[in-house]
């Protein structure tokens, strides 16, 4: 027995010996490893461009243009001399001043591209409508030209060899990137690219509420009972079955973990409101991530945006994909908290994923314009990650103390149920859980909550006062 642990233990040996020279043979006649470089054209990809020029289209009358050429250069536009035998047909007009045929060149030889004499557009045959709006390079002025349509926003290039955009992509390329290019040009972005969102991110409503739940006319139960099942299930981050349990064995009282879940998904359509038009007065720090949950075995998302200063927890959403639109909807939650936007005075910190650079875009595009401060990786390799990255670590501290409370539910059962326990998780952690940098108190003072001797009382008049929050709010409206 012991001889044939022994041939086994050499065998095994001789083995690891063999597999090590063969990785030393594959790392000899592999070319040279390259160190990342994220400004490699190879990259960018993940990166966002800035914005194009927008010019919004406006029709025109031929007669007009051919006036006004008259008076300002003593001239008149001439019909098109047309040779070779490319004749326009007569149905074709210009969709941008309505010339007709006669002053319209064929500009592609028969392949259905026309350019018009008077206003120099040009258009295809069946075009017979113009796009309101037109994005151009802002590089080399090119107008984009529609490339790709995905889910959610459509994809416009800048198809032009002289760009300088273009250029100085195709000259920071190696010599192995160029070979590389050539025969996979799909890995390389060298084009300058926007992404046009068809989404209105700015119509999204930021204080939708999570829906269903049950009445709190209490027939069976009180509410203490209300509070102590939120306590268990919020506070102690304890599971809808395991608070049954508790409430059970300690308290005597039977209740279904079924009414605990509706329980909590009221509370959280309630409190929801209250927490997200509460008066934070944020500093200008804010640091936002994201973190994932299961929902059915399936991975979603929720997003974070705190006041990395007062460590409060100001935009929040959940999401079933990691897109723009959540991104957005969290930001603009953590926005609202400004009595006056700061701009570039505020310092926003995320990470190296490049939806917040897009996020960046779509606001400045709407006149919110601030810096975006990327911290990468998990070392400090540049200035940037050394100076902010106690601000990311803050972020991801609120990761971990929120995944503590998620632990417990081991997934989501339904998309409604992660809202409604982020939200009372969010509400919780303003306002009821103590923490060390405010001296073991809530990071947000409610003077009513004082007066409360225990959790579950804080809860009810939490509650409270978040009916009485949205009673005003309808009255407002109304």
């Amino acid at each position: 027995m012991n001889s044939i642990i022994a041939f086994l233990i050499q065998f095994n040996q001789t083995l690891l010996a063999k597999i090590e020279e063969l990785l030393i043979i594959i790392e000899t006649l592999t070319p040279g490893k390259k160190d990342f470089d994220p400004k490699s054209p190879k990259y960018k990809q993940f990166s966002v461009d800035k914005p194009p020029v927008v010019r919004e289209a406006v029709r025109q009358d031929y007669r007009e243009l051919i006036r006004r050429e008259l008076e300002l250069f003593g001239k008149t536009v001439k019909p098109v001399n047309s040779r070779g035998g490319k004749v326009v047909p007569e149905s074709v007009s210009c969709p941008f001043c309505d010339a007709p045929h006669k002053y319209i060149y064929d500009n592609s030889g028969g392949r259905g591209q026309f350019l018009c004499k008077v206003c120099h557009s040009t258009f295809f045959e069946k075009q017979t409508v113009i796009r309101p709006i037109s994005f151009y390079c802002p590089y080399c002025g090119l107008l984009l030209s529609k490339r790709r349509e995905r889910k959610g926003f459509n994809v416009h290039r800048c198809s032009g060899y002289k760009c300088p955009f273009y250029k100085n992509s195709l000259a920071a390329l190696s010599g192995d990137e160029k070979l590389e290019y050539q025969k996979h040009p799909y890995r390389f972005k060298l084009h300058y690219i926007y992404r046009e969102f068809v989404t209105d991110f700015f119509a999204m409503d930021i204080k939708s509420m999570p829906a269903g739940g049950v009445n709190f006319n209490f027939r069976r139960f009180s509410p203490h009972i209300l509070g102590l099942c939120l306590t268990y299930a919020v506070n102690c981050a304890l599971s809808t079955r395991k608070t049954q349990t508790v409430l059970r064995e300690v308290h005597g009282v039977v209740i279904s973990h079924t009414m605990i879940s509706r329980y909590v998904k009221t509370a959280s359509a309630i409190v929801s409101q209250f927490t997200l038009d509460f008066d934070y007065r944020p500093s200008n720090f804010l640091a936002a991530d994201e973190t994932y949950v299961k929902v059915k075995g399936i991975n979603h998302y929720v997003w974070f945006v705190m006041d990395a200063i007062k460590k409060s927890i100001t935009g929040f959403s959940v999401s079933s994909e990691r897109s723009l639109a959540p991104c957005m909807l969290a930001m603009r939650r953590a926005f609202a908290k400004f009595r006056e936007f700061p701009g570039s005075a505020l310092k926003f910190i995320a990470d190296g994923y490049p939806i917040y650079k897009l996020a960046q875009l779509q606001f400045s595009m709407n006149g919110m314009d601030f810096p975006l401060t990327e911290v990468a990786g998990l070392t400090n390799d540049d200035p940037v990650s050394t100076e902010y990255r106690w601000v990311k670590q803050v972020i991801e501290r609120l990761n971990r103390t929120f995944k503590f409370s998620y632990r417990a539910v081991n997934g989501y059962g339904s998309f409604d149920g992660a809202d409604s326990h982020v939200a009372v998780f969010v509400c919780y952690y303003n306002f009821l859980r103590p923490h060390p940098y405010n001296y073991n108190k809530p990071l947000n003072h409610i003077p009513e909550l004082d007066e409360c001797p225990n959790m579950p009382a804080k809860w009810q008049k939490l509650i409270e006062l978040s009916q009485l929050h949205l009673l005003n709010t309808r009255r407002k409206a109304s």
